[in-house]
């Protein structure tokens, strides 16, 4: 086989894998060592039959890269679990910053649209929250306990119910990304409209401060953390909907990588927005000083952690 018949023979696997070196971190340990294997195969002809070959160099240059990402992952596979949170998930962020501006965008968007709604038509509340939950409320404010809601049941049982149905939520906004990236825009959508009538009607009743404090307590971390999960199913929908210069599958494989990782970043966010709910926000007695104090810091911490530390990190490397 000439030089020629080789390199159009295997080019199209090349340019793939390098496409892969591009960024590794978003690859499996088994794509990237079939990668080098591959690769080196290839290496071993070209060093045979075209020692002084450009491509020879070519191929030797990017079996260095995958071999290099191969042992540094065995190094680091101890210190997988830390450099996950504090590397991987700031950088998808910092990479897909883009889709974290789009899913606040409609998320905002979708509260205004709520909070609209239920100003011209009061009873629109009861279309989003269910007649049940709007007879409740509308009890519990005529008894001069507007946020008895937060005070059913046992604290641990709350907790666990909270904590399992937000990530329940955001981890179907991002499987809905399969199904393109319009479904978990829509579901965003709806989850910002409830927001936004659920704070238009306690409004209407004159309580929109009390009402603003004890939702934003946990729900800092815990609305933050869904629109987080909406950038995860942006990445997976735009993916194979706009594959730009890759190939649909590859692009697709690549978006869902990054999005699981932001979805699963968002974990832990969900479990301390949950223990706030379910043992601190029931507590409406508190001094207002402290339950403000809790809203900026958990405001302060998903401003750090999803903008400011993925920037400091990685807009220098770009």
């Amino acid at each position: 086989m000439n030089e020629l018949a080789f390199i159009q023979k295997n080019i199209e696997k090349w340019e793939h894998v390098e496409i892969m070196a591009q960024d590794l971190s978003e690859e499996t340990p088994d794509d990237i060592a079939d990668a080098y294997t591959e690769i080196t195969s290839d290496l071993a002809f070209a060093y045979t039959h075209f020692p002084s070959a450009r491509i020879t160099l070519y191929l030797n240059n990017l079996a260095a890269v995958l071999h290099n990402a191969i042992y540094r992952n065995k190094r680091e596979k101890r210190s997988r679990m830390l450099t996950f949170w504090t590397r991987e998930v700031p950088k998808t962020m910092f990479e897909e910053r883009r889709l974290l501006l789009a899913s606040f965008i409609i998320f905002i968007v979708s509260v205004l649209i709520g909070i609209a709604s239920q100003a011209a038509e009061p009873d629109f509340c009861r279309i989003i929250l269910g007649d049940w939950y709007v007879e409740r409320t509308l009890d519990n404010i005529s008894n001069g306990t507007p946020m008895a809601v937060y005070d059913g049941g046992s604290e641990s049982s709350m907790f666990m119910g909270i904590t399992l149905n937000n990530i329940g939520v955001a981890f179907r906004i991002f499987v809905f990304g399969l199904l393109t990236s319009v479904m978990s825009a829509i579901m965003l959508f709806y989850n910002g409209i409830m927001l936004g009538c659920f704070e238009a009607f306690f409004a209407q009743h004159g309580l929109l401060g009390e009402s603003l404090v004890a939702v934003f307590q946990h729900g800092t971390l815990e609305i933050s953390a869904i629109i987080v999960a909406g950038a995860a199913g942006l990445a997976i929908g735009n993916g194979w909907l706009f594959p730009g210069t890759y190939k649909r599958l590859y692009a697709f494989r690549r978006g869902a990588k990054r999005g699981l990782k932001i979805v699963v970043g968002t974990v832990p966010v969900f479990i301390v927005a949950g223990f706030i709910e379910g043992y601190i926000t029931r507590h409406t007695e508190m001094a207002l000083s402290i339950r403000l104090g809790i809203i900026a810091l958990s405001l302060a911490f998903i401003v750090g952690y999803y903008i400011v530390l993925p920037h400091y990190l990685y807009s220098n490397k770009q």
